[in-house]
């Protein structure tokens, strides 16, 4: 039931792009007067939006996938054992001692 409820990123982006563009022949075809119009043109901007962000997020999880989960050298990857009361303890210079080098600028 939850896959249901929690389709993925392809299936997101594509009802997105054919909502939007469905949107955009009714905004385009159909003059309608006042504010039916904003309506309808913010519609289709914000189903271009969710449409953008789905393909990012179906490309961020095609680059992780092929480059393994956490790309080297990122921040995530670096302080993946580390949380906030630890990071507060410790001294600066043993924590960048610690990642190898990472600059805090």
């Amino acid at each position: 039931m939850g896959r249901i409820l929690r389709p993925d990123a392809r299936t997101v982006a594509v009802l997105a792009a054919l909502a939007a563009l469905a949107a955009l022949v009714v905004l385009l075809s159909w003059h309608p007067a006042g504010i039916l119009t904003v309506a309808l043109a913010l519609l289709v901007v914000l189903l271009a939006t969710v449409t953008g962000t789905a393909v990012a997020a179906l490309r961020d999880r095609d680059a992780r996938a092929e480059h393994g989960e956490a790309p080297a050298g990122q921040p995530d990857a670096l302080l993946a054992g580390i949380d906030a009361d630890t990071l507060d303890a410790l001294d600066s210079a043993a924590v960048r001692a610690r990642l190898g080098g990472v600059s805090d600028r």
